[in-house]
């Protein structure tokens, strides 16, 4: 039986925030047919026991090894059946009918590929899940000294979209993946998430893709989420793994599509 909405949690190691995303998808579901999919990267820290226990009625898809951000989310993909795939990272806590919400904006502009909501901090404050496609050295800027020089930063800010003021739905360049809505008929058109991604990218990849195909990309703020946001490749600096698979990704990303 096809779905309208087909729901993909792509989790590692994070079973507290698993259940909770999970809890708050049950608590305010949507109001058309759903299935809620996980798909669990080998997280041995009890995470895919938890889904048996608590949700025996969610798909669990157990994965023997750490697929990553893109491929474990392609997986989900391809065991789903709607007419639209919500990409949820596990740190999302839904609110309201936030989910209706989404659905009927999609339903409303067949020319939309992909929509993300109004993603807000815990303390309510605006996050910038929106953005303009990103210059060649803005990961660097982000992530160095080289951040501080006048040039860079009006570059980061032009990046960030600080001119905005998030209090509007408008077409975008991209939104970032923890929350969004995905036309299956789009992605059909122009592919799964780049599996040579391993974590970061993917969603600026995409984004491009649905652009590129005819299709648009919508900043929603009829919706808001919250996200308990955490940077982590801009922590430790050089010496954290994430900080390298963000690195690593991005060199990637500029030899398939700069």
């Amino acid at each position: 039986m096809s779905q309208e909405i087909s729901i993909i949690i792509n989790n590692y190691q994070t079973r507290g925030l698993l259940k909770q995303c999970l809890k708050g998808i049950l608590t305010y579901p949507p109001s058309v047919p759903y299935e809620i999919i996980v798909v669990d990267n080998n997280s041995r820290d009890g995470s895919a026991e938890m889904v048996k226990e608590n949700f025996p009625a969610i798909k669990l898809i157990e994965a023997k090894e750490n697929l990553g951000h893109h491929k474990g989310n392609n997986l989900g993909i391809k065991n789903s059946t709607g007419k639209y795939i919500l990409i949820l990272n596990t740190d999302i806590a839904v609110l309201d009918n936030a989910i209706d919400k989404i659905y009927q904006f999609m339903e409303s502009h067949p020319e939309a590929a992909l929509v993300g909501p109004r993603l807000k901090n815990p303390d309510g404050t605006i996050q910038a899940s929106c953005l303009r496609f990103p210059g060649k050295l803005v990961p660097i800027y982000r992530r160095t000294f080289l951040g501080q020089m006048p040039s860079a930063k009006k570059e980061l800010d032009n990046y960030l979209m600080t001119d905005f003021d998030h209090q509007e739905t408008r077409e975008v360049d991209w939104i970032l993946g923890a929350c969004v809505m995905v036309r299956r008929e789009a992605i059909e058109k122009v592919g799964l998430m780049d599996e040579d991604l391993f974590l970061y990218f993917g969603d600026i990849a995409w984004c491009r893709k649905f652009w590129d195909a005819g299709y648009k990309v919508y900043y929603f703020v009829g919706a808001e989420i919250i996200h308990y946001h955490k940077r982590e490749s801009a922590q430790n600096g050089f010496f954290s793994k994430i900080f390298w698979f963000h690195i690593f990704d991005w060199f990637k990303y500029l030899r398939k599509y700069s």
